[in-house]
């Protein structure tokens, strides 16, 4: 923890994070309008005191769609990186620990499916499929969890050969009690530093495709549907695209910093160096 906060980047992204988090939370509190209600004589309204970040082309609240937004882009943020935690900690700890043929089999299906570009593949299924909040979910957590099945896998592979998986062996413990006992706690680290950045590339994925039309659909406010909506308009309201935009940055770069810090805090020689500078 001494560490962390001396790393004023991380604890820059920590704190954004945080602000985030309570915009999610106390949405209805912290939201100065009602996010969907059409204000005739205020359309198109610069920031001012009445509507802190603008009004957009149908006088709804800009710094009020950006708050309950968030509600949208973090739980899409975080379901989705934990479907593809779950199902890459799935695969990669099979593989991992058992090998031969089944490691072979894996390893060339996650080949297979990072050939295919990620951000295509998921404008392929969802125009298949209805957009809705909960396809987007499931479409970014299915076609994003390979890197942590390969992640993990390598990690496995390591530990799979230390004393205490031999001794566990010894003492007669099932492949599964091993795996779930002792190698996934212990190579979880990477993960979570996966996990932390992948947010940021869920969220942004979210913005795209609602950007495009094909995400969360209106009247749902989302970051990427308030900037597609900004773009008819962007020589006249500066507002509507530049806000939504500044969050939709900050809160990636915010993830990028902690998922960097907790790489660096989960390395043993960084976190032994501190103590010793401390001593």
């Amino acid at each position: 923890m001494k560490y962390f906060f001396k790393n004023r980047l991380a604890l820059i992204g920590f704190i954004f994070i945080t602000i985030i988090l309570a915009f999610a939370l106390f949405a209805p509190k912290i939201a100065t309008h009602n996010p969907a209600a059409i204000d005739t004589k205020s359309i198109l309204s610069g920031p001012s005191n009445s509507h802190i970040l603008g009004t957009d082309t149908l006088g709804r609240d800009i710094f009020s769609r950006i708050v309950y937004g968030s509600r949208i882009s973090l739980s899409i943020g975080f379901i989705a990186v934990g479907i593809s935690v779950g199902i890459g900690i799935f695969f990669g700890s099979i593989a991992g620990y058992y090998g031969g043929k089944i490691d072979s089999i894996i390893m060339r299906f996650i080949d297979i499916c990072l050939c295919f570009p990620t951000f295509f593949l998921i404008l392929a299924v969802i125009a298949l499929v209805e957009p809705s909040i909960f396809n987007i979910m499931a479409i970014i957590g299915l076609t994003s969890w390979m890197g942590i099945a390969r992640l993990i896998r390598a990690e496995i592979l390591t530990l799979k050969e230390r004393d205490f998986i031999s001794a566990s062996r010894i003492m007669g413990a099932r492949g599964s009690w091993i795996i779930l006992r002792h190698l996934i706690p212990n190579a979880i680290g990477p993960v979570l530093v996966s996990a932390t950045l992948g947010m940021g590339g869920a969220i942004l994925i979210e913005s795209s495709l609602s950007f495009l039309g094909i995400g969360v659909q209106p009247p749902t406010p989302s970051w990427g549907n308030i900037l597609m909506d900004g773009k008819s308009t962007l020589g006249v309201a500066w507002w509507l695209t530049v806000f939504p935009g500044i969050f939709i940055l900050l809160t990636v770069l915010a993830y990028n910093l902690l998922g960097e810090a907790l790489r660096d805090l989960l390395e043993p020689r960084i976190v032994a160096n501190e103590r010793i500078e401390s001593k």
